[in-house]
């Protein structure tokens, strides 16, 4: 079978150098596996942090690829759910299973954890016509929503749902600041708060405003203004007016980071959160202490949720409640090219997806 290979990594984001489009053996299941042919995959982060080889080594050679949907083709004979012909997307978080956080409902903190097609193989990832994964780290995708749309929200629709419902605890009425809504996680943050009956403020550049009040912001900012958080803060005393309540973000949704930190907090409310899963201009965030200590906020840190959380999205997924924000599609020849339009961000909204030759 077809997939695409890197056999070294790349400092220098260099995809065309690495990125090989080569034949290698076709999975066989083992006893609690699922194989399945995959019809979709999408482009997240990590793919680029792997190719780095920075900042963890991943396997070489090495298939990259945390999210794909399919269409089963063979099982193990421990499988129990899962039947030849079902339609399946990956659940990329492997833990343990056993382990007191994982029993405890907490797989994210498992320490054994690890992130299919990232930290996994050698040459196990979603970039190939046909992959394989523990029955439980497989869910079944409703009728109404296409594998483009499962494999688009696989991992971010699950880091967002678990950010605004597993950890930070949303409630109806509450003023939502989601920063980059141009992204997979921030488009589906946007609706998932609207699902919840939020009141919700997104960021992205100018471009990218328009399509994040078509996902359902009620108010869009672009975070690339010098002066964006005084926006931000403006709307939000014009919301105070309207509902009655003190001006102020209840929860702020990050992955941006080190750029915009400081000035998230000085938006937030007394007792506000904020949840972070990510840092996408750097790591190194000034904090003032004051908006923390004095203000009573609350941080919280998140990265994928459970398989449930996951469960739970796709259901409102086929109910029509949310939908994938599709950037564009690319062949597996043409992976190094849609690797660096993820890099460089330019127009880029919603997620990049790969697809084998007559998928």
């Amino acid at each position: 079978m077809k997939a695409v290979v890197y056999e070294e990594y790349t400092p220098n984001d260099d995809y065309k150098k690495i990125l090989k489009v080569k034949d290698v053996p076709e999975p066989k299941p083992k006893s609690t596996e699922v194989v399945f042919k995959v019809k979709a995959a999408a482009l997240n982060y990590n793919d680029l942090w792997g190719m780095r080889g920075q900042p963890i080594p991943v396997p070489l050679p090495h298939i990259s690829g945390s999210d794909a949907a399919g269409e089963v083709i063979a099982v193990g004979d421990e499988v129990k759910n899962i039947k030849v012909g079902d339609r399946v997307a990956s659940h990329s978080n492997m833990s343990c299973r056993v382990c007191s956080a994982c029993t405890d409902g907490r797989e994210y903190d498992c320490e054994k954890r690890t992130i299919w097609g990232f930290q996994t193989g050698p040459l196990w990832g979603a970039y190939s016509e046909v992959t394989h994964l523990p029955e439980v780290n497989v869910v079944k995708i409703p009728q109404n929503v296409s594998f483009e749309e499962a494999a688009a929200a696989s991992m971010t629709l699950l880091t967002s749902w678990h950010m605004l419902v597993g950890r930070a605890k949303i409630r109806p009425g509450q003023v939502v600041l989601i920063m980059g809504g141009g992204s997979g996680v921030g488009s589906f943050g946007i609706q998932i708060a609207k699902l919840y009956g939020c009141t919700v403020i997104a960021t992205a550049s100018g471009d990218k405003l328009e399509k994040c009040k078509k996902l359902g912001a009620d108010y869009a900012v672009d975070h690339r203004k010098e002066d964006w958080n005084k926006e931000v803060r403006e709307i939000t005393k014009e919301i105070s007016k309207k509902l009655g309540v003190s001006p102020g973000i209840d929860v702020s949704f990050d992955h941006i980071g080190q750029t915009h930190w400081n000035k998230q907090l000085t938006l937030l409310k007394y007792g506000a959160t904020l949840v972070s899963c990510g840092a996408t201009t750097g790591y190194d965030a000034q904090t003032d202490l004051r908006h923390i200590f004095f203000k009573g906020t609350n941080i919280l840190g998140s990265t994928q949720g459970t398989r449930a959380e996951l469960e739970q999205g796709f259901f409102w997924m086929g109910q029509g409640k949310i939908k994938a924000a599709i950037d564009s599609i690319h062949s597996f020849e043409n992976a190094a090219e849609a690797h660096t339009k993820m890099l460089t961000g330019k127009g880029l909204f919603g997620k990049i997806l790969l697809k084998p030759e007559g998928a």
